[in-house]
């Protein structure tokens, strides 16, 4: 019996080494975590933070006077956790804090008139997945659906070209908009089902990619910015992270971008520091470990690990690491430090060295709270 347990114990072994994958690989690098960098116990604290965070505080010297993308992506990221780690309660507040933007504070919401606006669409979208509440779908579609439709006095002749060549006359080639245009049109397909949503968002990056991708796998700033900014990666890492969750195998966007995200993962893979961060600038080893970009890489990493996109045995290790580097830049407060602070395109390598280091920016706070929801769902 013992000699039939050794060989049945040798077989699987062979089996995780043919399939790339090792015992500890599938079992603890994303599991098990030492005291104090558990995902749950950072998801709760970085919610019950955000919670208690006023409108607007998303990391800039003049607020914004509506709500934008920093506090939009940081709210999706708590209500997400809160469905994985079933924090009904905790759910319910952060749905709460959404329902005055119906009524008496309506004057915060902003308009679909650009990329870092339409993204909000993306909070009533999955409060409705949340909640079923036919007012949260309504809302969201019309933010999705203005995405695509032109405007109706416009001075700029471009905006129909790309209409009608099925792009959104919001596409500027930043690097920054793979994930919010992303982002929105994949929640509606999720809300609704339809196939557009999720076709509009998978044409558009693969057009993103073919214009910003460089051989080494990373991605320009936009096309007259030739440097790897962090954060800007980041965006494009978690977008396509997040079409990839949903768009089929079948699907004629799917082998491009998902060969441009295996791409893109192999060069972060070699550019991890020795304490599992990432830089302002990816490819500059003398730039400072920068915490935004850096957990929208473990984003990245920890789904196409869980999800089987990229080998466990390879991968998982430096998910781990980058999740465990992370966790030393939060405070007692739940504020993460060391976060890039909103930033303009410039071609000019000193400007983004100089960029202004925030402490519990939203621009930060959002990609841990991914980071927690990747690690606590199934």
């Amino acid at each position: 019996m013992k000699s039939i347990a050794i060989t049945k114990a040798i077989l699987f072994n062979c089996i995780c080494m043919a399939l790339g994958v090792s015992a500890f690989a599938q079992k603890s690098a994303l599991t098990k975590w030492p005291a104090g960098s558990d995902p749950a116990t950072i998801g709760l604290l970085l919610t019950r933070h955000f919670i208690e965070t006023p409108h607007g505080n998303v990391g800039y010297t003049n607020p914004p006077k509506t709500i934008i993308y920093p506090e939009v992506c940081a709210w999706y990221g708590a209500l997400r956790f809160t469905e994985a780690a079933k924090q009904k309660d905790l759910q319910h507040q952060l749905e709460m804090r959404f329902r005055p933007l119906l009524y008496k504070e309506n004057n915060l919401v902003p308009r679909p008139d650009h990329v870092d606006h339409t993204v909000f669409g993306v909070l009533p979208l999955i409060l409705h997945l949340q909640t079923q509440n036919p007012v949260y779908l309504d809302m969201g579609k019309w933010f999705a659906d203005e995405q695509w439709t032109l405007p109706s006095v416009t001075d700029k002749p471009e905006y129909a070209v790309l209409q009608d060549s099925g792009y959104t006359w919001q596409t500027r080639m930043w690097i920054d908009d793979m994930y919010m245009i992303t982002a929105i049109q994949v929640q509606a397909y999720k809300t609704t089902k339809n196939e557009q949503y999720l076709n509009r968002a998978a044409k558009e990056i693969v057009r993103y990619l073919s214009a910003l991708q460089q051989p080494n796998g990373l991605f320009y700033h936009a096309p007259d910015v030739p440097f790897y900014w962090g954060r800007g990666n980041g965006w494009v890492a978690t977008g396509m992270t997040e079409i990839l969750r949903v768009l089929p195998a079948g699907n004629p966007y799917h082998h491009p971008i998902m060969e441009a995200y295996k791409k893109m993962m192999a060069t972060l893979k070699a550019q991890q520091d020795a304490s599992g961060m990432w830089h302002q600038l990816v490819d500059d080893p003398q730039s400072w470990p920068e915490t935004s970009g850096s957990a929208m890489f473990a984003y990245a990493l920890i789904t196409g690990v869980k999800k089987g996109w990229l080998d466990a045995a390879a991968y998982g290790p430096v998910a781990r690491k980058a999740w465990l580097a992370l966790g030393t830049y939060i405070n007692s407060n739940g504020d993460v430090r060391e976060v890039c602070e909103g930033t303009n395109k410039k071609n000019d390598h000193q400007y983004y060295l100089d960029r202004k280091r925030n402490t519990g920016d939203l621009h930060g706070q959002a990609p841990y709270l991914w980071c927690a929801f990747a690690l606590t769902e199934p």
